[in-house]
C-alpha cells in the first residue's frame, strides 16, 4: 500500500483558486489510479476528479468541470488538484486516494485513503 498526505487547504474567498497535494509514499506511486474526493458537513463523500495511472485519462465530477484539474507527477510522487473559481459550495474536506484498479468515481474502489485537508470558501 501507499501511505498518502494530502496540503494546501485553507480558507479562501469565492472565486479564488487553490492547489492541494497529495504527497505518497511505500509502495509504487505509479502503480496507482488516484483520485480526489470530498465531504461537506452532513453530506456524503463524493467524488471530485480522477487520474489514471501514466496522468493520460482525468474523470470530473460535472460540480467541478472547466474549474478543477487534476495532475500528477510519478517523479515526485504527487497527485495534484488545481481549483479555480471556488465557490462557498465547494467547501469540505478533501482527500485523495489511490487504487490498483479503480471505477474512478466510486469509492470503495479505492484501497488507500489520506487524513484529509479542509478547504473552506467564504462567500
Amino acid at each position: 500500500q501507499v501511505q498518502l498526505v494530502e496540503s494546501g487547504g485553507g480558507l479562501v474567498q469565492a472565486g479564488g483558486s487553490l492547489r492541494l497535494s497529495c504527497a505518497a509514499s511505500g509502495r509504487t506511486f505509479s502503480a496507482y489510479a488516484m483520485g480526489w474526493f470530498r465531504q461537506a458537513p452532513g453530506k456524503e463523500r463524493e467524488s471530485v476528479a480522477a487520474v489514471s495511472r501514466s496522468g493520460g485519462s482525468t474523470y470530473y465530477a460535472d460540480s467541478v468541470k472547466g474549474r478543477f484539474t487534476i495532475s500528477r507527477d510519478n517523479a515526485k510522487n504527487t497527485v495534484y488538484l488545481q481549483m479555480n473559481s471556488l465557490k462557498p459550495e465547494d467547501r469540505a474536506v478533501y482527500y485523495c486516494a489511490a487504487g490498483a484498479t479503480v471505477i474512478y468515481r466510486m469509492a470503495g474502489s479505492y484501497e488507500c485513503w489520506g487524513q484529509g485537508t479542509q478547504v473552506t470558501v467564504s462567500s
